[in-house]
């Protein structure tokens, strides 16, 4: 059943990683209800399974041996409006989740009327809860926002780019040779998509700012690639290396 949109009070987003083998495997669950000033939520992350597994395999993989996540608090009422409108433009099965894991929602309006069905636009609801957990982090202080840095170095022109993005409020912040220029959230969100698709050669990284002539991105780790040189598409049947350097000549340009 799809509740009205303009009546919803308060969304569940539960998410089951599914067949992911631990470390990986994890289970969060986003209460998020719709007040006047914010939208009051709490966030529970579970990692599951580790039980099986030794203590060293989960520091290997990268992970702490407390990696479990609890938040209650606020989140700038910003991220309302377009939780409302995939809520909005979502199909609904009634069928339960299988093994592959996904997301199923809860929603219940100021009627007091609940729904529990799941998404057939699985990644919509995935990629916006991924976003959401992020501002999640950002305003718990967990992690700082998100900044990248591009270097265009060829015939005679020099750009520096910077992104910084701040899903806490929804704003990327774009600086081109130290000015600030206007970016859509969701056109700059795709850039940012096919900057983390590649693979990057840590081997051929730089620490230092690059001086000669090429496209560099720093991803926020304080590491140069050279776009050409270290920086490898994964899938051949896309080439997100040149739509990544074509975003950003057009963030210089425009």
């Amino acid at each position: 059943m799809h509740l009205k949109t303009d009546d919803l009070a308060r969304l569940e987003i539960v998410f089951e990683s599914g067949l992911v083998p631990p470390p990986y495997s994890h289970i969060f669950k986003l209460k998020i209800s719709f007040g006047k000033l914010f939208l009051d939520t709490t966030l529970d992350l579970v990692y599951t399974d580790r039980e099986e597994i030794s203590e060293e395999e989960i520091l290997d993989e990268g992970f702490t041996l407390d990696d479990d996540f609890h938040f209650q608090g606020e989140i700038p009422k910003v991220w309302e409006k377009p939780l409302k409108e995939l809520y909005a433009r979502s199909k609904w099965s009634n069928n339960k989740l299988d093994d592959e894991g996904g997301v199923s929602i809860l929603a219940k309006d100021r009627h007091g009327q609940i729904s529990r069905t799941i998404p057939l636009n699985q990644q919509d609801w995935q990629y916006f809860a991924q976003d959401y957990i992020q501002a999640i982090y950002e305003i718990s202080k967990k992690e700082a926002p998100l900044t990248i840095q591009y270097i265009i170095r060829e015939n005679n022109r020099e750009d520096f780019i910077s992104l910084t993005v701040k899903f806490s409020i929804r704003k990327i912040e774009v600086k081109v040779n130290g000015k600030e220029k206007e970016a859509d959230w969701d056109e700059t969100k795709q850039l940012l998509s096919y900057v983390f698709l590649p693979d990057y050669d840590y081997d051929r990284a730089k620490e230092k700012t690059p001086q000669h002539q090429g496209h560099f991105i720093d991803c926020g780790d304080g590491y140069w690639h050279e776009i050409g040189k270290g920086v490898i598409n994964i899938d051949n049947s896309f080439d997100a290396v040149s739509k990544m350097k074509e975003g950003f000549e057009n963030l210089a340009l425009n």
